[in-house]
Parts: C-alpha cells; structure tokens; sequence
C-alpha cells in the first residue's frame, strides 16, 4: 500500500513527488509515467523559457506562481549545476495599432512585480540589432533552461528520497476500496491511499477514471517551430516576441535561443486531431470525435474563426509562417530556417468555448486532479509541487490541511 501516488512523469508529477518527500519523508510515494522515459510530452517539447510573468493576470495562480517561480527555478539550477541563462528578452510592436497594447502590457508587469523597461525601437536595436519595430519592452528576468535536464534532477532526487519511480506502466483502471483506491495499470496494479493526478494530455480522462467531473476537457493544440541554420544564429542573440493579440489565446510567434545556442522560431497553434499528435498526419478516432463532438469547441471556433485559420496556413504554408517571422525580422529568408520538433499544448476548454486562463484543480475524497497546468507550468513547477503538497489530506487522518 503507497501513501500517495502521482499519475503523470512530466516535470510537474516529478516536481510534486519531490515536494511531498520533503514535506512525508516517511511516506511511501510512487509515481506512474506510462512512457519509456521521463518527461516525454509536453515538458519535453517545450521551449526551454524560464518565464517572468508579465502576460498574466495580476493576482492568479498563473502570476504568483510564475513571478516566485522564476526565482525559484534559478536557484535550483545553481544548487544543481544545471545551465541556464537569464538572459532577458524583447516584446515589440511592430504596428503602430500595437503601441496601446504594449502600453497595457507593460502596466501588467508593473503589477506583477516585474522587472521591466519600456524602450525605442532605436533602444530595441541596441538589444537585438536586426528587429524591426516601434517600441518595445525589455524583460530582464526571463531565461532559457533545458527542462529534460531540471526533470532528470527531481528524478535524482526522488530517488535519493526512497520514491518508487515506475516507466513503461500506464493506468487504465481506478478502483475505490475501504482504506483507499486501487490504481490497475497494464504493468501491475497498485494500491494507494491519496493519488495525484498529473497526467497533462490526459488528465481529465483521469480524473473521469477516478469519478471526479473536471469542469473543462482537455482540447491538444499542436505548436511548429522552425530552426535557424547555424550559419544565420546571428539574427537573433536571445529572445523576441510580438505583442500578443489580446483577442487570442496564444502568444503568436517568436524567436527563442535555446540554452544548447540553437534558435527556434515559432509556435503557430493548430488543433491537433491526437492529443500526442506532433505530426500533422497523426490522428487518433478517439480524440478527433470527442473534440468534433464537444461544444466548447465549436463555440472557441466561432469565435476565433479568423486567427484560427491564420493558424492553419501557417502550418501548411512555410511561405505565410516566414512572412509572420519577417515581421520581427525582416532579412529572414525562407532558406534560413529548417523545420524542428512540434509540442503539444494540453488546453482545457469549458463548455461555454471559454479557455481556461488559470491553473485549475479538481479535488475528490480520495484525489486531487491537476487539470490545467499549461505554460508556465515548467516555470512554476516547484512552486506547484509545494502548493499540492500543502494541500493534500495529512497522511493520519486525511482531513483536508486546507
């Protein structure tokens, strides 16, 4: 029998395991990836960003969490020895209809605590020489990190700890008992008293499996990144971003040095018709209907109809993804950039077609559901880790802490 059991190895399972050893070290904790491997979806795919928080609306889970979680997440890679670079960043306008949005944006950091500037374009030049704008904002801690590595570290740690690290074991099952619930994998079946449900692409059809109702389904958007040739790196020293649309849920597409020097450029944001589908012949039956089938969306679609076919012909396009590129920087040329890995985005959508803009967990007797934890989860990981630890029944009587 495990005390408590976390159902998901990315980097916000790993990061709850690692906190609820600290806070039980007496615990019998486990943790259930159904991967060969740590990390292999979303913290994998990502863009290695240690967010600052200046999107985020002041006094949510998403602003306070990323704002200490960025402090945070630098000194765990100092203790560790794991490379990143606070290197700061640039968000331009590049139109003039864009300048009141910059304005707003930057009032948002302010409340949110953050370190930031508002710059010229001339100013900008100086940062990165070869953007094209009007003004801009300079975000001073923003930084690059390799999260594979920050997940391979929990791991170590859990480890050191005396967690039960389990690949290779999916959960198909969850069966309630007396004293607990009963998790049945196709690698065995175990049972525990509390689970954690951390399972990002699928974590609403956990928490169904656990019989809890999560308010929002989990809808996947595929992000496409190109790569800079080596030889054209110099365009962009660390990171650049537009002013994001306000009517749209994603940040629009950017340029970020990734910690190994590579430079990507993207995401666009298409629905994915699998909810691991990183190519764009992926498809699953399953996942298709349930989306095609879920009013949530069709009511997203309407609304964002316009943006999201601008999505669309960026993915397929190459030709229409550079020119959104060029807007940043102009000289970009469509032979300068190769395609690169994809990332899957687990979004959850209510019913009403409304994102959800937060954090959002689901708690049952015997479960707690994490069922959105999208960017800047990796950011705010250890700070999400505490938070859940801080919050799951005491191990003697499970009474609720909080």
């Amino acid at each position: 029998m495990y005390d408590l059991a976390i159902i998901g190895g990315g980097i916000i399972g790993l990061s709850t395991a690692m906190a609820l050893g600290q806070r039980y070290p007496d615990a019998k904790i486990m943790v259930l990836e159904k991967e060969s491997s740590w990390a292999a979806h979303q913290t994998g795919n990502n863009s290695g960003v240690i967010h600052s928080g200046i999107y985020y609306k002041p006094g949510s889970f998403k602003a306070r969490f990323c704002y200490e979680g960025n402090r945070s997440m630098v000194a765990f890679c100092q203790k560790h020895g794991i490379d990143y670079d606070i290197c700061g960043k640039v968000i331009v306008a590049t139109e003039p209809e864009e300048l009141p949005l910059l304005d707003t944006l930057y009032q948002r950091g302010l409340e949110n605590g953050i370190e930031i500037a508002k710059i010229t374009g001339e100013e900008v030049k100086e940062i990165e020489p070869h953007v094209h704008c009007l003004a801009g904002i300079r975000v001073y801690s923003t930084g690059i990190v390799n999260y594979k590595q920050v997940c391979e570290k929990y791991v170590e740690l859990v480890r050191v700890q005396g967690g039960d690290l389990r690949l290779n074991s999916k959960v198909e099952q969850i069966l309630e008992t007396g004293d607990g619930l009963v998790l049945e994998t196709n690698n065995g079946n175990y049972p525990t008293r509390f689970v954690i449900n951390c399972a990002g692409l699928h974590s609403d059809r956990i928490a169904k499996l656990g019989d809890a109702e999560p308010p929002a389904k989990i809808v996947p958007f595929r992000g496409e990144y190109y790569e800079l040739k080596p030889e054209k790196r110099y365009l962009v020293k660390d990171l650049i971003y537009p002013v994001p649309n306000p009517n749209f849920p994603f940040l629009g597409v950017h340029f970020t040095r990734m910690i190994d020097g590579s430079v990507h450029a993207g995401p666009n944001a298409v629905l994915s018709f699998k909810r691991e589908g990183y190519r764009k012949t992926d498809f699953d039956l399953r996942d298709f209907v349930e989306v095609m089938s879920y009013p949530g969306f069709w009511k997203l679609a309407v609304k964002h109809g316009d943006a999201g076919i601008q999505e669309i012909i960026r993915s397929f396009s190459k030709a229409a993804f550079v020119k959104s590129l060029q807007r940043l920087i102009p000289e970009i040329q469509a032979d300068d950039l190769v395609p690169t890995h994809a990332g899957v985005r687990a979004q959850a959508l209510k019913n009403d077609g409304k994102l959800v803009d937060d954090f959002l967990i689901v708690n049952s007797p015997k479960a707690m559901h994490v069922c959105n934890a999208p960017s800047p989860g990796a950011t705010a990981s250890l700070e999400i880790g505490n938070a859940i630890a801080s919050e799951i029944p005491t191990l003697k009587t499970l009474e609720r802490v909080i």
